[in-house]
């Protein structure tokens, strides 16, 4: 019983995973969630009280994924210096996910304080994963670097969410060039 409640679970996340790319918050509804998933409307309600407790789950499962992804693109690299770019690049890159972009939009709107600051302190967690890399790069607060670090991903990342493909390109050469060379650019 607990297997087939789990794989129901992970049906009615998928079926959100895939609304959300297919077509942002306003396709996750939970009508939606349930026809996708070949599930009962009200099979839903079993699992989540609410569109937020769907979103907060989405959340809670899938940054441990995309941590994993960002450190192994990390791991992939030779030098800090292109440890340090992956972080960047493969933040930016989940990022531009519509899933996350979707996600990102309803916790704003919908999660209260609580839920927001578990997501807040799983997004944290990627803090770390650049720590070591500062460190090999002579930073003499390696941790605090790597929190201001994450301050010009989320901020790219937000300038990204508007932009073309060339635009974001662009914002994302540019935080890696800051990431990598500071304000004054290298030399």
């Amino acid at each position: 019983m607990a297997e087939h409640r789990q794989l129901q679970r992970a049906a009615l996340l998928d079926a959100a995973r895939v609304l959300l790319a297919e077509g942002g918050r306003e396709a996750l509804t939970f009508s939606a969630i349930a026809a996708r998933a070949g599930l009962a409307r009200s099979s839903v309600y079993e699992y989540f009280r609410s569109r937020a407790a769907v979103v907060e789950e989405l959340c809670a499962v899938d940054l441990p994924l995309w941590a994993a992804e960002i450190e192994a693109g990390m791991a992939a690299c030779d030098s800090a210096r292109d440890r340090l770019e992956a972080y960047v690049r493969g933040q930016l890159h989940l990022a531009a996910d519509p899933r996350h972009v979707a996600v990102a939009a309803i916790s704003e709107l919908e999660l209260d304080d609580a839920a927001r600051e578990r997501i807040r302190a799983a997004h944290a967690g990627l803090i770390t994963l650049v720590v070591d890399a500062l460190r090999k790069l002579g930073h003499e607060n390696p941790r605090l670097a790597a929190v201001l670090l994450q301050g010009v991903v989320e901020s790219a990342s937000r300038q990204a969410e508007r932009a073309t493909a060339d635009e974001a390109a662009a914002i994302a050469d540019a935080a890696v060039a800051l990431a990598l060379d500071g304000l004054a650019g290298s030399a």
